[in-house]
């Protein structure tokens, strides 16, 4: 496999990975829990995410609600919101100097050193968003 088609496969793994975390974020189940009253009927799911509250019936309904207040959360939702936030404006500034920096790209052709330089600083904003 060749440098380009290497660089090309390892782009398209971080956009995966960048996708898959803002999917991650933006579902709310982070933390589940279940209550079954007397009767099967009376069976709720509960989810917690970084964003909203959601409780499932067993009849398949489900109601969400998103958090009320940033301050009224707990320390750790809160510290993963920011977390969160932060990995993907990581990511999302990684996957825009990735495509300048690349060998398949036209913009700054006419110094290959300077574009192994952003490709490997685009590199380096995945890391830091992983």
């Amino acid at each position: 496999m060749g440098g380009g088609a290497r660089e090309l496969a390892g782009y398209l793994a971080a956009l995966g990975g960048w996708v898959a975390a803002l999917a991650a974020a933006a579902l709310p189940q982070w933390r589940q829990s279940s209550y079954a009253g007397d009767a099967i009927i009376t069976a709720v799911g509960l989810h917690e995410g970084l964003w909203m509250s959601c409780a499932a019936q067993s009849t398949g309904q489900v109601q969400c609600r998103l958090h009320d207040s940033l301050l009224a959360l707990d320390a750790h939702i809160q510290t993963s919101r920011a977390l969160m936030v932060i990995s993907l404006l990581l990511g999302f500034f990684g996957v825009i100097v990735s495509v300048v920096g690349m060998k398949c790209t036209k913009v700054g052709e006419e110094d290959p050193v300077t574009k192994s330089r952003i490709a490997v600083a685009g590199g380096v904003l995945f890391v830091l968003c992983g």
